[in-house]
């Protein structure tokens, strides 16, 4: 589960192969939110304690921090970036990119998030990550860049 079904196991680019993973996972969600808001919210919410609790123990498996092998923080936090957006190309493209970015640099307060201890600290930078490009992403549909 927290290699995102084998994805953390991609050479080079385990971040983006989990997600990838994500990206249908968002579509479903998004599906869900369409008909009902509160329980693709509460969805959501079930995917990031799983994400919490794999991470947690894949860490323990693999004997590492945050092993590059484990995916379920990309994942979820993809999902984050993609809640409820149109299900368009190039939407998900931006969430996909913007995400990736700041998953990458690590802006406040995902930095510090991540050097939490286990499966929590795994998860929630990209959780922030999620967030700033959901953020992002609603502005330039606001704004109709996309």
């Amino acid at each position: 589960m927290a290699t995102g079904a084998g994805a953390g196991y991609i050479p080079g680019a385990p971040g983006t192969a989990g997600t990838l993973v994500g990206i249908p996972l968002s579509l479903l969600l998004n599906g869900l939110a369409g008909d009902s808001l509160p329980l693709a919210l509460l969805t959501l919410a079930a995917v990031i304690a799983v994400a919490f609790w794999s991470a947690d123990k894949a860490e323990d498996i693999f004997g590492e921090k945050d092993s590059s092998r484990i995916v379920i923080d990309e994942i979820a936090g993809f999902m984050v970036a993609n809640f409820a957006a149109p299900q368009s190309v190039s939407a998900i493209l931006a969430a996909f990119i913007l995400f990736r970015f700041f998953d990458i640099i690590k802006p406040y307060p995902a930095r510090p998030a991540e050097r939490l201890r286990g499966g929590f600290g795994v998860v929630l930078d990209d959780l922030v990550a999620g967030v700033y490009s959901l953020v992002m992403v609603r502005l330039a549909l606001a704004w109709g860049l996309l």
